[in-house]
């Protein structure tokens, strides 16, 4: 039996971290020099002012940064990025009078 596999393709192994990546950004049409920026999400930061005697087991110094089980990392294009922010109406201020 003859047959053929696509790049993609892997008969024993899954494609690695890299090789996911690689799809994707070609899938996407992204391209060599596009403004990409890679984040750690899924994480938690302490905002409150613990003192400095602390349960150890449940509280953290403010600003300490915890990663969660599930955190997860984020791959953005900024290059690509379509997202516009919110802008005023373009309209003219007309005093209303009564």
């Amino acid at each position: 039996m003859n047959g053929s596999l696509d790049p993609e393709e892997r008969v024993m192994e899954s494609p690695t971290i890299n090789e996911q990546v690689v799809f994707l950004a070609q899938k996407y049409g992204w391209e060599e020099g596009d403004n990409i920026v890679v984040e750690m999400a899924g994480t938690q930061v302490s905002g409150i002012d613990v003192g400095e005697e602390y349960n150890k087991k449940w509280q953290s110094p403010i600003g300490t940064r915890k990663y969660n089980k599930d955190a997860f990392i984020v791959i953005k294009n900024l290059s690509r990025d379509s997202f516009e922010s919110s802008k005023p109406m373009d309209r003219e201020h007309k005093p209303h009078h009564a």
